[in-house]
């Protein structure tokens, strides 16, 4: 089976900032600084700090297909890095 893109999650992270899909945070604030979240089906981990979204560890649509953050990647492999300063600004906001 096929990995999801980071294209692929970025876009539903877009579309929950813009309130086009459902955002469900799935967990209590955690002392790891990780964040389960769901989008429509879709899960993912986020890394949080102070406040802050930083990356998509991982991701996993309704599908099963999977998305894995890999730090060794070039820019533009993490979904959140995709993000505008807006809609980072939203999800942020979200997960608050």
């Amino acid at each position: 089976m096929p990995t999801l893109t980071a294209r692929e999650v970025y876009q539903q992270l877009r579309d929950a900032a813009q309130g086009i899909r459902a955002f469900k945070r799935l967990d209590e604030h955690s002392a790891s600084g990780d964040v389960q979240v769901d989008i429509d089906g879709w899960r993912l981990t986020l890394e949080v700090d102070a406040g802050h979204l930083r990356h998509c560890l991982h991701g996993q649509c309704p599908d099963g297909r999977e998305y894995a953050f890999d730090n060794r990647q070039r820019f533009g492999t993490d979904p959140v890095s995709l993000l505008s300063t807006w809609e980072l600004a939203q999800i942020e906001r979200l997960l608050a």
